[in-house]
């Protein structure tokens, strides 16, 4: 049975802002049974825009769904945007075989 995992990539804090993280971690188990979130070892990104190198962290939160609901997601994205304070976060899916 295909399954779904779906990556959200938000930014690494700068200080201590747990309780963003928290209140993602909560409303996806509620949503989906579960979450896991990679904060200890964020993960580190570089891009070039506008002729300068850009660099950021990440932190990763997984989530396995049996179903994608795209509209779902995209509001949810939409939510951690503004929650984030962020032009864009980036959350995608990949289809899996459960072996």
């Amino acid at each position: 049975m295909t399954k779904y995992l779906i990556e959200i990539l938000l930014p690494a804090p700068d200080s201590d802002a747990h309780s963003r993280f928290d209140a993602v971690r909560s409303e996806l188990t509620d949503k989906f049974g579960g979450a896991t979130l990679y904060v200890n070892a964020p993960a580190e990104g570089l891009w070039s825009e506008g002729g300068a190198i850009e660099k950021d962290r990440i932190i990763v939160v997984e989530v396995m769904a049996d179903a994608l609901d795209r509209e779902w997601w995209t509001s949810y994205r939409k939510a951690l945007e503004i929650r984030f304070e962020q032009n864009e976060i980036v959350v995608r899916s990949t289809a899996i075989d459960r072996l």
